[in-house]
Parts: C-alpha cells; structure tokens; sequence
C-alpha cells in the first residue's frame, strides 16, 4: 500500500497541466448547481436527481487522470448514462448514512468512509447494482477506515488555505485532493495495474503447443546402432 507521501505526489502529477480543464468542470458542476438552489422547491427535487449522476462524472474523470486519460468538459456528464445507479446509490448512501448519524455523530462519520468507495467501484463496474457497489465499499474499507480518515484530515491545512483565500485555492486544492483519493481507491482496491485499453486478435488466440521430437522406433534405433558389412571388412584389415 502506497503511503499518503506517495499518493499525494502522484496526485500532483497527474493534474499538473490540467488544472485549467479541471477548474472549468468544478465551475461548470458549482453554477449548475448554484442556479439549480435557486428554484423553489424543483430545484431541491432537482438537485436530490442530479447529484448522483454529476457525482459519478467526476469520479470517472479523476479515476480516468490516473490511467493518463485527459479530462474534457464533456465527461462531467458521463455519470448520467448510468443515470438509475448513480441516483439510486446517492440516495441509498444519504439515506443509510443518516440513520447511523441518529444514533451518534461517529457511528455516521464510520459509515460515510465505509460507503466512501462506492461511487469509484460504480465507476469501475458500471454493471454492478447501486446495492452491489455499496456492499463492496463496506468490504473493501473493513480494516481501513482509520487509514482513510487520517488522509483526508492531512488536507485540513489546505482547507484552512482554501478559506483564508476566499476559495481561491480550492482551483488547486479540490482536484489535488480528488485525485489523491481515487488513487486511494486504485491502491486499497488492487486495480493499479495496467490493463491495455485494446487487445489484438493475436493476444486473444490461444498459443500453440510445441512440436514434440520424434522418437525413433526401436529398429531404427538398432539399424543405426548395428554396423555395416563394409565397417566389418574395414576393422578386420585394420586389425591385420
């Protein structure tokens, strides 16, 4: 397992020379969502509708940065071609989440990093149900709970910078973080492989099995092993 050293510089980068199309999704998503507030009611309805989807998009983006894939605008709303999944485990997750919190503050804040890995894992296996991927979360965090809440608290100070800056730093500090945490996921979930995006005919082919030497039969053998009457005659003068 990477260390939080390693993690975070691998995160650095990655979204170095892509901090500008970073910055335009994360303002994209932020106005969206801010004039989406705005509308009575619907807005609210629309915003428990859409999050899940543009939170799936994202999470596709910064998985797709440790694969050396640039980010577009676009891919901001890939999370909505999996449109039922995201929804479904956006609110499966608020839902469960608050009913720990109801018991305590920290049995809530357990939950939450248990869940934490969902939307990577939905991600990664669009095929997976929303219940799939949160079950898989909660077993891929058993025994790492601790290790992921002391990385997240490593980017307390850089909070602390992002409101002394009135939020100018978070055009740095929000895809630094975001891609340390997917590769988090990438390490703690044993995907950090590479796997190649194409594979030819040739490597799908089974290889074919080695031609195995021919044994001689056993007069062969004998007819090469037995001397010839011209050996004979020639060992006999030479003994002569």
């Amino acid at each position: 397992m990477p260390t939080r050293a390693e993690l975070k510089s691998k995160a650095k980068a990655q979204i170095s020379g892509n901090i500008g199309i970073l910055f335009l999704i994360f303002l994209i998503f932020g106005v969206m969502m801010g004039v989406i507030s705005f509308i009575p009611i619907i807005g609210t309805i629309a915003i428990y509708l859409t999050m899940g989807p543009f939170l799936l998009g994202i999470y596709m983006i910064f998985l797709n940065l440790g694969k050396s894939i640039r980010p577009k605008v676009g891919d901001l709303f890939e999370g909505f071609r999996y449109f039922g999944k995201a929804l479904a485990l956006y609110l499966l997750i608020a839902i469960f989440t608050f009913l720990w919190s109801l018991l305590f503050v920290i049995p809530g804040i357990i939950k939450s990093i248990s869940y934490s890995q969902s939307f990577y894992i939905l991600a990664n296996n669009p095929d997976m149900t929303a219940l799939e991927a949160l079950n898989e979360s909660k077993k891929m965090m058993a025994g790492h709970k601790w290790e992921f809440f002391v990385l997240q608290l490593s980017f307390i100070l850089w909070g602390l910078l992002v409101a002394i800056t009135l939020g100018i730093a978070a055009i740095y500090v929000g895809p630094y973080m975001e891609a340390t945490l997917a590769n988090y996921y990438i390490a703690v979930s044993g995907n950090g492989e590479k796997v190649p995006d194409r594979v030819t005919v040739e490597q799908l082919r089974p290889a074919e099995p080695e031609a195995e030497p021919e044994e001689k039969s056993v007069d062969e053998d004998k007819t090469a092993t037995k001397p010839t009457d011209k050996q004979d005659e020639e060992t006999d003068e030479t003994k002569e």
